[in-house]
């Protein structure tokens, strides 16, 4: 397994080395020792979620109050993928850019995001399914959005008809979010990561 930095810090694309013959396929798609390695703390498993959508269906961007936020760690397990990561923390020298992955259940690669990351992704297949596994319990109240169409952004989704939740296509803006106070500040994220490091 090889876990990779992309060009956000914080964010990981996951390598698997695939071990298949006439029987099938073995993989292992998650190494908490690796895993910890490469980023300088563990993950903490709180929660795993499973998500299934059908062709041109975007979800994000989503993200949560820091701290705790959620890290995750996430896999398409069925079909394909552009799984999209976005920087917004307020301060970092990446703030607002994006970058995207392709996961699929051919390759297997996966992606993990540090907390105060944005996360969204467009099903290229239907059925397509993601597994997450997340560093904390789902909470509402901290819970929060960006519309994945913002012009200021300029994610390059793959369709021409993306398919929006009523939450998504309502979302605000990220100059809207940012003007209300509430994305991630860069400063205080670095500070909640070297939290875990000690604690780790």
């Amino acid at each position: 397994m090889k876990i990779l930095p992309l060009s956000i810090e914080g964010a990981y694309q996951v390598v698997p080395a695939l071990h298949g013959d006439p029987r099938g396929l073995f993989t292992e798609f998650y190494r908490y020792d690796k895993l910890a390695e490469a980023v300088g703390h563990p993950l903490r498993l709180a929660q795993g979620n499973l998500s299934v959508s059908a062709a041109s269906v975007v979800r994000g961007i989503h993200f949560a109050d820091v701290p705790p936020s959620q890290a995750k760690y996430v896999q398409c397990v069925r079909g394909a993928v552009l799984d999209v990561i976005v920087d917004l923390r307020v301060g970092s020298p990446t703030f607002g850019r994006w970058e995207g992955v392709r996961l699929d259940d051919v390759d297997r690669h996966a992606v993990y995001l540090a907390e105060g990351l944005g996360h969204g992704f467009c099903a290229l297949t239907d059925d397509a399914t993601l597994a997450y596994l997340c560093s904390e319990t789902y909470a509402p109240t901290r819970e929060r959005a960006i519309n994945p169409l913002d012009p200021e952004l300029a994610i390059e989704w793959p369709t021409e008809a993306p398919q929006l939740s009523a939450r998504d296509a309502a979302a605000p803006s990220l100059a809207e979010t940012r003007d209300s106070g509430l994305l991630p500040d860069y400063r205080q994220c670095v500070e909640f990561y070297e939290s875990l490091r000690t604690a780790g």
